[in-house]
């Protein structure tokens, strides 16, 4: 009995790390823009491109975008509870003493509003035309 538990199991983890290798096959990377912001100091904005595969997160997506643009530096810090968070792009970091951090919003493909997910860079999934925006803002 162990052993038919045990191999349903096996073959329920082989079927979804197949799926997931198919998936990314079949559908391969879209192109997302992010643009970096900084309101506080009114700096030009920067707009940059990068690939994410389909129903991957925003972190890959600028991970890929570092490695593969000298331009584009982030660091980002993992909290046990909430996930990684934002600390620095392109080398200006939030700071508590002076109110500052970095804010994800996402001008949305549906219908171009801006909206702040509820998630972070750790969790959010771009959809088909969204324009992240990484805006360095008070508090």
């Amino acid at each position: 009995m162990m052993s038919m538990i045990m191999a349903s199991f096996l073959s329920a983890a082989l079927l979804l790390l197949v799926s997931g290798i198919l998936t990314e096959k079949e559908f391969g990377s879209k192109p997302i823009n992010l643009t970096i912001v900084n309101s506080i100091a009114k700096a030009a904005n920067e707009t940059y491109s990068a690939d994410i595969v389909f129903r991957g997160i925003l972190l890959g997506a600028m991970k890929r975008l570092q490695q593969n643009n000298t331009d584009f530096k982030f660091t980002y810090k993992e909290d046990l509870n909430y996930g990684p968070f934002l600390e620095s792009v392109n080398g200006v970091a939030g700071d508590n003493a002076e109110h500052t951090y970095w804010e994800l919003l996402v001008q949305t493909g549906k219908n171009g509003s801006v909206i702040r997910p509820d998630v972070g860079i750790g969790c959010y999934i771009p959809e088909q035309n969204d324009h992240i925006i990484l805006n360095f803002t008070k508090w």
